[in-house]
């Protein structure tokens, strides 16, 4: 068998295999994150951003 079709059939079987341990493993809650629990994440962070940020910086001018 030459080495080009041997590295092939090994990497189609890799593969594969990939595919067939993605699909037994379950995935965890954290992976299923309903909708609103994101919004309300996202919506803390920016409230944070903006509570770390100085209230009265000049905004930068375009050059």
């Amino acid at each position: 068998m030459h080495a080009d079709i041997h590295l092939q059939l090994h990497a189609l079987t890799a593969e594969e295999l990939r595919h067939e341990a993605a699909a037994a493993v379950p995935r965890p809650a954290a992976a299923r994150v309903p909708a609103l629990r994101a919004r309300m994440g996202w919506k803390l962070v920016e409230l944070g951003l903006r509570m770390a940020t100085p209230a009265h910086s000049p905004a930068p001018l375009a050059a």
